[in-house]
């Protein structure tokens, strides 16, 4: 059941291939289309013979028999937090930076309520402790696989909007650390037209999984 739809789905297929498999339209809950990298395909899942749901996306969960699933709405920050990216250029002031756009950080319950709700699997509640002790950096790595689903956001009592947070420290990451030697030389490659990128070459498109 899904959505209050009950929908069959051929063996290995994505909750979000069996919704559309059924003809049903997506007009929301939907973006990257089967790459798991933008979060908007939030599901809550109850497993055949499991008493509690988890929470879960559309594109990499695959379709189990007795499945109950829900589509899940947006939870937007509670509320804006304004900074500057050009100020973000001194690490001795991190600390400062991050109590001054996040005080809330500081307030965290150790309920781990954050880490059941992200599908990714990340230590979100590690990282706003990381973030609140001042160690950007370290929180900034453990936020590199996160697709701003916001399901931490709706899960935090106490309001801290960890996908928020883990955003701003990968930022302050970036903004003090040297770019990558490699990159910088491939993207000069590219300027005077060495190794072209060709979207239409090989491999460039490789068809979905299964």
């Amino acid at each position: 059941m899904f959505d209050g739809h009950a929908i069959e789905a051929e063996a290995g297929a994505s909750l979000l291939q069996a919704w559309t498999a059924a003809g049903l339209p997506l007009t929301e809950n939907v973006g990257c289309m089967g790459q798991g990298v933008c979060g908007a395909c939030r599901v809550l899942v109850r497993r055949e013979g499991e008493r509690l749901a988890d929470t879960a996306l559309a594109c990499e969960t695959p379709a189990e028999e007795g499945m109950q699933v829900s589509f899940l709405d947006h939870f937007p920050a509670r509320r804006p937090h304004a900074y500057d990216l050009r100020a973000l250029t001194d690490s001795w002031t991190a600390l400062d930076q991050i109590d001054a756009v996040f005080p809330e950080a500081k307030n965290c319950r150790h309920c781990s309520g954050c880490d059941r709700a992200c599908p990714k699997g990340i230590e979100v509640q590690r990282m706003v402790n990381l973030a609140a002790g001042g160690e950007a950096f370290a929180a900034a790595a453990l936020f590199d696989h996160c697709v701003m689903c916001n399901l931490c956001v709706a899960a935090c009592p106490e309001h801290i909007d960890p996908a928020h947070l883990g955003q701003f420290v990968r930022r302050m990451s970036a903004a003090l650390t040297l770019r990558p030697g490699d990159l910088i030389a491939r993207l000069r490659e590219i300027e005077r037209g060495g190794q072209p990128i060709d979207p239409e070459a090989p491999g460039a498109n490789p068809p979905p999984g299964p």
